[in-house]
Parts: C-alpha cells; structure tokens; sequence
C-alpha cells in the first residue's frame, strides 16, 4: 500500500456493512477551542477510498464502548479519509485510540510485498498541483519492527512510516497514542506545513494476502 494516495491509481468504493449508503454525508465534527473531537460515529461517515477490494468497516461496541471495527480479508486495502484542513497552528497535536489483538508475523515490512498493518493513521500534506511535493505521515502498528523505528514507504518515498506500536503491544486491549505532527513532518519532511489537508485511517492486508483486524476509537486534534 502507498501511504499517499496520490501517488498511485485508485478508484473510490463504497463501505461494507453499518455503513452502506453512506455515499453523500456531512461529517458532523465537534471542534471547541479545546480542539477537535472525531468519535467513532463520524469515523464511519469519512469518505470510502478503495487502493485494492474493500476493507469491512462498521461500528461494533466493543469493551461496552463504541467503535470503528475494521476486517480485512481476501487482500483487501481501502481507508476511511477526512478531507478537510486541519490548522496544525492550532492543532498540532494527534491523539487517538486503537486496539489490535494479532498482528502478521513473519513480514518485511520496508518491502512491497510485506507492506501491510492491521492498524494506521495517517496524515497528508497535499500539493493539488506539484503532486511531487505532496507528504504523508503513517503511524502504524507494527507487526515487526519494534516502536518508535521509521522507513519509507516501500511504494513512495513521500510517505514516511512510523512505528507507534509493535507485536509486543498486541492483544494487550486499547491504547492511546498521541504525537505532534507539526514536529513530525519537520523531522521526517523537512517542512513546516500550516495546515494538513487529509486524515485517514486503515487497515489492509492486499500485498500478504492474509487476515487482519483492529479496532479505532476517538481522534482528537489538540492545542499544544
């Protein structure tokens, strides 16, 4: 899987399951001075972006909470994408909440055929006209390589990947992960973007072939 969507063909695909007829939607977002709040009930409303098949996505209640509960079987590979800028002036931190009970052993994941992650976030910094410019960040939960490592994406370059959580964390229930983008693409990138242009979430499994799952709850934007 590319980590910036522009940097490879793809065809938008409409969601399996709760979601279905979410073709046109408003998402509904809760954003105070505090920051801004995605729950799981607007995660699911994101617009359905398909780079192989259609990852399963629907809300399910897990641990007497609500959640977007994402399946990826038969080499699937789509994500749910917020478009719309987020000031990072104002927002720079990345707070969010996910769960993964089993991760892939035995991949490489800095390869093409290994690239696959029952969870990530990512977030884009997108040039509409010098689409050469454009810059990704994916936090990802790892399946071997071990928290707090990095790598380029195997597909594009512009798109860096970051290990926030590994197979160690495994099915260990929920965690919370929060990072400051702002400081990431300025390590990572080498630039200072005011504003991201996409958010995005997903979980494939099209290069292994095989069967993942994991589980998102809230996604916050935070003042520093």
């Amino acid at each position: 899987m590319t980590g910036v969507d522009a940097c490879r063909p793809t065809h938008r695909a409409a969601q399996n399951g709760s979601a279905a007829g979410l073709l046109v939607f408003v998402t509904l977002v809760a954003g105070t001075a505090h920051g801004i709040t995605f729950e799981p009930e607007d995660i699911i409303a994101w617009e359905p972006h398909s780079f192989a098949g259609v990852t399963d996505y629907r809300l399910l209640e897990v641990d007497d909470r609500l959640t977007v509960a994402a399946s990826c079987t038969e080499g699937t590979a789509s994500g749910l994408f917020y478009r719309k800028d987020i000031d990072l002036m104002e927002t720079p931190i990345l707070e969010w909440e996910w769960r993964v009970d089993e991760t892939l052993d035995g991949i490489d994941e800095t390869t093409r055929s290994g690239d696959d992650y029952p969870a990530r976030l990512y977030v884009v910094d997108e040039a509409p006209v010098l689409r050469w410019r454009t810059r990704a960040l994916n936090y990802v939960w790892s399946s071997t390589s071990p928290r707090d490592t990095d790598w380029p994406n195997a597909f594009a370059a512009q798109a860096r990947m970051i290990a926030v959580a590994s197979a160690a964390e495994a099915g260990q229930g929920w965690r919370t992960e929060r990072r400051n983008v702002l400081e990431d693409f300025r390590r990572f990138h080498d630039r200072e973007p005011e504003r991201i242009s996409a958010v995005a979430v997903m979980t494939d499994c099209d290069n292994t072939g095989r069967e993942t799952r994991a589980f998102y709850g809230t996604i916050r934007f935070l003042p520093q």
